[in-house]
């Protein structure tokens, strides 16, 4: 549920980072799927409700 650094999501998911930074991540977070923290990316509540899960708390 926390943030999640480039590097690990790319091995996640099996993908380049290079590919992730230039085609994935930009049309996920204008779709609202994800968003960009100091911290890493994070899912947003949008991207919850999409897959019908309920987001984790938030400290």
């Amino acid at each position: 549920g926390g943030p999640v650094g480039l590097d690990n999501l790319a091995a996640a998911i099996g993908e380049e980072r290079e590919t992730i930074e230039d085609v994935l991540e930009p049309y996920l977070i204008q779709q609202g799927f994800l968003q960009r923290t100091p911290r890493g990316r994070m899912a947003t509540v949008r991207a919850w409700n999409h897959f019908g899960i309920t987001p984790p708390e938030m400290p």
